[in-house]
């Protein structure tokens, strides 16, 4: 059986390795404003602590056929915040809405896009139990 040697590298090297390396000189190091725009929002508040946004509900839903897309995405438009996330079969658009505002956009939209299989109701960006079944009837409550 051949002897493995115990030491691979020589006991002189011919060469110092450099101290650092950082191939990307040019990327910054604090994140850009569209970096922190789309950092996840349960990251973002562990990050700068808790958000002093107000009350939210999002409707999450993927792009769908049919006559009723062109009028939930005019809906989603009059949205307090909106997004387009994901691409081809994870695509979804994001309405956000403070209901406080003006709880209507919110039914009208939800209307629209509440009986597709992949809609979801997000409070405060995130997905909570019972969202459609408490949290909307509740807001519904603020209609007069």
């Amino acid at each position: 059986m051949p002897k493995i040697p115990e030491r691979v590298l020589p006991e002189q090297p011919a060469h110092r390795p450099l101290d650092r390396f950082w191939p990307y000189a040019d990327v910054s190091e604090q994140p850009s404003e569209e970096e922190l725009a789309a950092l996840h929002p349960e990251l973002r508040e562990a990050i700068f602590g808790a958000s002093t946004a107000p009350f939210s509900v999002t409707l999450s839903f993927p792009v769908f056929e049919g006559e009723h897309y062109a009028r939930a995405l005019e809906l989603a438009a009059h949205a307090n915040e909106r997004k387009d996330v994901g691409s081809g079969v994870g695509f979804r658009h994001l309405a956000t809405f403070f209901p406080h505002d003006n709880p209507l956009r919110l039914r009208d939209l939800y209307e629209v896009v509440g009986g597709l299989p992949n809609c979801e109701v997000l409070i405060d960006n995130k997905p909570i139990p019972y969202a459609r079944e408490l949290w909307l009837q509740l807001i519904w409550c603020l209609i007069r």
